[in-house]
């Protein structure tokens, strides 16, 4: 319930409190008194690193790679059929998602009826930064795929994405696939530009010297939003004024952020959506599970990166039962040997700069030795590459399998985008 949630949220805003006001102490001291008000401390933040990183994730790429790496770990989709629809377009909705108009489900005489996915993203393909976006949405919208096409119940009930399946369930799923993409190991292997050459350490060194000191912010971000609802629905009603809505949502972005948020608490689109209000603890929840979730595989297996025990795990503790027993903070739970709490989340947040980029060197180092992994791919699905109405690709046609049809997908879009043709 609700005193549990915020008991739950209390610890960790405690505990990463003092981690916020270094980060913005850092920030004032480097790049000066302007870089933390609201309108400058994004573009303070940014830099050349999105430009220098582009050439190692070519869009054309990225389902090769989300797939490669997916089979690595063994995850399958058992039966899937997936439409991808990635490229923008005049007139398409504004924004990625995945859905399911057939949830699997088992029927009673044991036949098994698989899912069919749609899955969007929002690409330009010669764009700066599309690559590694679309890449990123892959993994994370195909963490999502898996997670609902591995949903074994006896109704479709379990694997529909309506209460009362939990926000923090779903996207444990995707934000734990995605989360590879930052890991140093993982780049070692599946970030390659055009002509195969993998991304330097030097990049990944930047990287990780740039921003680690200051991903505290976007928890800070995250966290704020549960409590300013939180605020407004325990509002005596005769108190709802646009004055003191506006009033309080400064106040809880002094208190959780340290100032004024470069994202408006009342922008964020879940709050003024009755279908999307008061769930975004979930994210911050899922993002607490991630982070308990790699701490357990990297202390019971040493690696996560195509490990093969990976899918199969999260399979049977973690997907199969879709919204049915024993729920998310008990697969949680059952899974890592511990109740849900922040200190993993807190504890890589703390982590030393010099202590964190020596431990993801010497994995670099090993991933580069042993290369990226070769050969088919199978995901069990059909995936079916599209653009609007029009049909680029089906893994199906002619038995093409997967990489056929990610050939296939290159290739139209080299003609569709030409600067995306190496030189």
């Amino acid at each position: 319930g609700k005193k549990k949630f915020f008991e739950m949220l209390d610890g960790l805003e405690e505990a990463t409190r003092p981690l916020m006001h270094a980060a913005r102490e850092k920030l004032q001291r480097e790049k000066g008194d302007d870089a933390t008000k609201a309108w400058n401390t994004a573009f303070a933040l940014s830099g050349e690193l999105t430009a220098l990183l582009d050439p190692y994730y070519p869009f054309e790429n990225a389902p090769e790679v989300w797939g490669r790496s997916f089979g690595a770990m063994k995850i399958g989709y058992k039966g899937t059929t997936m439409r991808l629809d990635l490229c923008d377009r005049a007139g398409k909705y504004p924004n990625g998602f995945c859905h399911w108009p057939t949830p699997p489900y088992k029927k009673s005489d044991g036949s098994w009826v698989p899912s069919e996915a749609n899955f969007t993203s929002l690409a330009t393909p010669d764009e700066v930064g599309s690559g590694n976006t679309a890449l990123t949405t892959l993994m994370h919208e195909g963490g999502h795929a898996a997670h609902f096409a591995n949903i074994v119940q006896g109704s479709p009930l379990f694997s529909q994405e309506r209460a009362p399946f939990s926000v923090a369930l779903a996207e444990t799923q995707s934000m734990f696939l995605d989360a590879l993409c930052e890991d140093a190991e993982w780049q070692a292997k599946y970030a390659r530009n055009r002509k195969g050459d993998v991304i330097p350490w030097e990049l990944i060194e930047r990287n990780i010297r740039e921003k680690h000191d200051y991903k505290v912010l976007a928890l800070r971000g995250m966290l704020a939003v549960p409590y300013f609802e939180k605020a407004l629905y325990e509002m005596p009603e005769d108190q709802l004024t646009t004055e003191n809505i506006c009033k309080v949502a400064d106040e809880i972005e002094e208190k959780i952020q340290g100032g004024f948020s470069g994202r408006p608490l009342m922008s964020v689109p879940h709050i003024l959506a009755d279908e999307s209000s008061c769930y975004y603890h979930g994210y911050v929840f899922a993002e607490m599970a991630v982070h308990q979730t790699r701490e357990y595989f990297f202390r019971t297996e040493g690696y996560i990166v195509d490990n093969p025990k990976v899918g199969p795990t999260l399979i049977d503790q973690y997907w199969n039962p879709g919204s049915g027993k024993p729920g998310f903070l008990k697969i949680v739970e059952n899974l890592t040997g511990s109740p849900l709490s922040h200190d993993a989340w807190v504890k890589e947040l703390g982590e030393e700069t010099e202590h964190l980029v020596a431990s993801e060197k010497r994995a670099y180092e090993k991933a580069v030795k042993a290369g990226a992994p070769q050969g088919e791919v199978d995901l069990d699905m059909r995936m079916i590459f599209v653009h609007g109405d029009e049909v680029i690709a089906d893994s199906a046609e002619n038995a093409q399998g997967f990489l056929k049809a990610c050939a296939s997908f290159k290739s139209w879009i080299h003609a569709k985008w030409p600067k995306t043709v190496a030189a």
